[in-house]
Order: structure tokens, then C-alpha cells, then sequence
């Protein structure tokens, strides 16, 4: 049993100011794994105080010594990576190769990618007599998920510890574990006091007294949308900056000259990692009217060759979704799905045949679905699939703006240009061609009610930044 009830501010571990314990569920299990405490507002008080503080140095340090800063914890990351990765199978059902070689993994990439762009990142620009400066914003308020919970922090602390922000940070209270133990590596790895403060906490309590704040610069966000308006409202007063990574229903459009087979399968397999529980997945799977049934057959059979069940177990490939309340909402929308007329190829309501317990989901493939079906619409975040045909490209194309988000898109084509022209079409702010993924170093956001900003990269450094300019300054 994991005991997790203090928080971390100016660089000490602290009780909170008024006790009020949670339990945190192994979602494989059901069963009470851990103990934290939810802050309050005068916890966020305190690490916000202690923020404000620390930027008055540590605003103003060089760039040499935030570099041998993020050095410092690349180290003690890759000392304690393991310790990430139990936390993260415990904390949310993750199985152990997701684990370990793709959760885990993407805490070291953004701490990496950031020592990287910060050795050449130009901080300043001279227009004739005149400089530009982009200098550190200040406080930063740090509001992550718990579907990639270790991914969504380091992709926010990274680039604010390498422009010289400090921050308090406040994770997901569902899947806390793995953010604990990123706090207990920046404090072995030196940052210094207030820079790095860490407060767990609801988002009602937290999360609202973080983003309206009068002391913090900006707050950044991953999270649902309805969530992220919130944040934005109560940010609104103080005309702070905004960033926000929001909800998505990615469409994966499979042209008619893709091979069919492939593109099925890698399509579904996406979809099915981390259990769907990714706000990029590609759950919208548009196939030309007349490959439909094939396209049925193939979903179905790879949808049968998915390994359900415990996460601590090497040919596990699917874990359970990381609540009861994430468990009874996709069950819902599965029944919706079929109320409303859906053709259901594979799953279903209910856990998978042989599981009892734990919150796992059938996976699960929808066929003749229409855009305005409510599991078109809204975001399932589960390992649910819906396949909707079309009759031409064009077609195709509309249906796949048709939603109010607009993260990611994929196209699939056996032409590369053909797949590049759909691309430009696609209102989204990732698009891949035939099943090519990014980097650390390529933006990531959405258009529309998929937010705002941009994280990973040189990109992410920009939203940490405000801009000054200094005319006359060769004169």
C-alpha cells in the first residue's frame, strides 16, 4: 500500500492544511492500491506563494545552468524509470510492455527533447535597431490528465523548466502515482526550491483555485473539454494565458486505393491501445461503402486476437479502463450504440468472457454507422470503434470535419500523394499518412473544441513565453 498523503512545495514534502484522504483504485483489481490527500485552497496558496517567490531567480538563470538542470533529471528519470512504470500499470490498469516501453518512455523523450531545443533556442531577435525578447511568463499552473498521466506532465514541466517558468502542478487524483514519483526525481535531481511545487486535489477545489489564481501567469491544460472551458472561465479574470489539450473523435479515413487489410488493422490496433483511452485515437474509421463487409471481417478477426486481462502478464495487451465511472460511461454508450440501431460486428456490454471483476471492457467494433449517431459524436475514450461508410472521397472528407474537435486525423492510401491532398483537407492539428507517427519534436494540438497551443518540441517551449520588445536597443 502506497502512502501518498503529502504534498511538495518549495522544495519540501508537506501535509496539507486540512486533512482529507482518498483512496486510489487499481482499476485491474478494484482494489484500495494507494492514499493521497486532496489539497484545498490554501494548499494552492502556499505552492503559488512559493512559485511566485522562486521565479525571481529562477527566472533569470542561463540558459548553461537550466540545461545542467534537465541533464540532472534525464539522470535520475532513467535511475527510477521502472518506478514509473509500476506506478502507472498499478495506477490505471496499464499492461506491463505499454508500461514500460511506451508510458514510461515518454517522460525521459520530453526531458530529452527539451535539453535538446533549449542548446539552440533563440531567445532573442533583432529587427534592425530593435530586440526582441522572449522571456519566461512567470507562475504556471499545470492541470494533466490520467490517461498518459507521466506523458502530460513532462510534456508541460520539460519546456517550463527549460525557459526558466516555475509551477505548481496538479495531477489527476485518479492516477496520481506515477506524478508522486516525478516530484521525488526532481527533488533528487536538484531543481531548486518553489521552482517545482505539486498539489494533489479535485478539480472543483484545485483546479479552481489554481486557474483564477491572481499569481499565476498561465495555465495549461490537458483534459476533457468541458473540463478545459471551465479552467478557461475561471481563468478569464485575470486575463492570464490559456493553453489547452482537449477531447477528440479522430477520424481515420481509408481511401479506396489503401490496402484494405493493413489499413484495417492498423487502424484498430491504434484505436485499441491503452485500452482507447487516448484523446487522439482514431475512433472514427470511415471505408468506402462497397469494402464495407471486408472491412468488418478484418476489424472482427483483429478484434478477436486482443489479449484482455491482467496488466501484470507479458501477452496481456489490453488492461481495463481506469475507473468504474470511465467503465459505467463507455457501458452506456455501448448500449447507445446499439438502441440506436449500430450493426454491433464484435463485443459488446459487459466485462470480457472469464473476467469478474476489474474494469475491463469488451473490445468493440460498430458497422453502419452514421455521423449523427451519438457514438460518432461523442468522445467513447474506451476501446469502442465505429466504422461509417462512405460513397465518395469528398463524402469522406465532410464527414471527417463533421465534429466539433479536431486533434488528430489519419488518412490511408496506396498513393502517397493522394494521401498528402486528403491531408490538407483534414481540419485537425495532427494528420498521419499510413500510420506514421510523430516525434518529440513535432507540435501536438488540436483545431476547434480540441483546444488551443501547442505541446512537444520547439513548439512547446513557445507557449512558456512572453515576447518584449526593446526598440532602440543598438542605438
Amino acid at each position: 500500500m502506497r502512502e501518498y498523503k503529502q504534498f511538495y512545495i518549495n522544495g519540501e514534502w508537506v501535509d496539507p492544511v486540512t486533512p482529507n484522504e482518498l483512496d486510489v483504485i487499481n482499476p485491474a483489481t478494484e482494489a484500495v492500491c494507494a492514499h493521497i490527500s486532496l489539497g484545498s485552497e490554501e494548499d494552492i496558496n502556499r505552492a503559488v506563494a512559493a512559485a511566485k517567490s522562486a521565479f525571481q531567480t529562477f527566472g533569470f538563470t542561463s540558459r548553461e545552468e537550466r540545461l545542467e538542470l534537465l541533464e540532472s533529471c534525464i539522470a535520475v528519470y532513467q535511475k527510477r524509470y521502472n518506478d514509473v512504470a509500476d506506478a502507472i500499470r498499478e495506477e490505471m490498469g496499464a499492461p506491463v510492455g505499454l508500461a514500460t516501453t511506451a508510458q514510461a518512455h515518454t517522460g525521459l523523450g520530453h526531458l530529452e527533447q527539451a535539453a535538446k531545443v533549449l542548446k539552440d533556442f533563440q531567445f532573442e531577435e533583432d529587427l534592425g535597431p530593435h530586440r526582441v525578447f522572449k522571456e519566461p511568463i512567470g507562475v504556471c499552473g499545470l492541470i494533466t490528465p490520467w490517461n498518459w498521466p507521466v506523458n502530460q506532465i513532462a510534456c508541460k514541466v520539460a519546456p517550463a523548466l527549460a525557459v526558466g517558468c516555475t509551477m505548481v502542478l496538479k495531477p489527476s487524483e485518479v492516477a496520481p502515482l506515477s506524478a508522486y514519483i516525478w516530484t521525488e526525481i526532481l527533488d533528487e535531481a536538484g531543481v531548486p526550491a518553489g521552482v517545482f511545487n505539486m498539489v494533489n486535489g479535485d478539480g472543483a477545489v484545485v483546479g479552481t483555485a489554481l486557474s483564477r489564481h491572481p499569481d499565476v501567469d498561465m495555465m495549461s491544460f490537458t483534459g476533457s473539454t468541458r473540463a478545459g472551458t471551465l479552467v478557461a472561465q475561471n481563468a478569464a479574470p485575470t486575463v492570464k494565458r490559456v493553453t489547452q489539450e482537449l477531447g477528440g473523435k479522430s477520424p481515420n479515413i481509408i481511401l479506396d486505393d489503401a490496402d484494405l487489410e493493413t489499413a484495417v488493422t492498423g487502424g484498430l490496433l491504434h484505436m485499441y491501445n491503452n485500452t482507447g483511452q487516448s484523446c487522439n485515437a482514431p475512433s472514427r474509421m470511415l471505408v468506402p461503402a462497397a469494402k464495407l463487409a471486408e472491412a468488418e471481417e478484418i476489424a472482427k478477426r483483429v478484434t478477436e486476437s486482443v489479449v484482455v486481462g491482467d496488466p501484470t502478464q507479458e501477452a496481456t495487451t489490453m488492461g481495463p479502463v481506469v475507473s468504474e465511472l470511465q467503465y459505467n460511461k463507455i457501458q452506456g454508450l455501448i448500449q447507445a450504440g446499439i438502441d440506436e440501431g449500430a450493426k454491433l460486428v464484435c463485443g459488446g456490454t459487459g466485462r470480457p468472457d472469464g473476467i469478474d471483476s476489474g474494469y475491463f471492457i469488451r473490445p468493440t467494433v460498430f458497422s453502419g454507422v452514421n455521423n449523427e449517431m451519438t457514438i460518432a459524436r461523442e468522445e467513447i475514450f474506451g476501446p469502442v470503434l465505429v466504422m461509417i461508410p462512405y460513397e465518395t472521397e469528398e463524402e469522406a472528407i465532410a464527414i471527417a470535419n463533421d465534429t466539433p474537435y479536431g486533434l488528430a486525423g489519419y488518412v490511408q492510401s496506396g498513393d502517397i500523394d493522394h494521401a498528402r491532398k486528403v491531408a490538407t483537407r483534414i481540419r485537425a492539428g495532427n494528420v498521419h499518412l499510413n500510420g506514421a507517427s510523430g516525434g518529440y519534436d513535432v507540435p501536438f494540438g488540436g483545431y476547434k473544441q480540441s483546444g488551443n497551443g501547442r505541446e512537444w518540441g520547439h513548439h512547446g517551449f513557445t507557449d512558456f513565453l512572453e515576447i518584449k520588445a526593446v526598440e532602440g536597443y543598438a542605438a
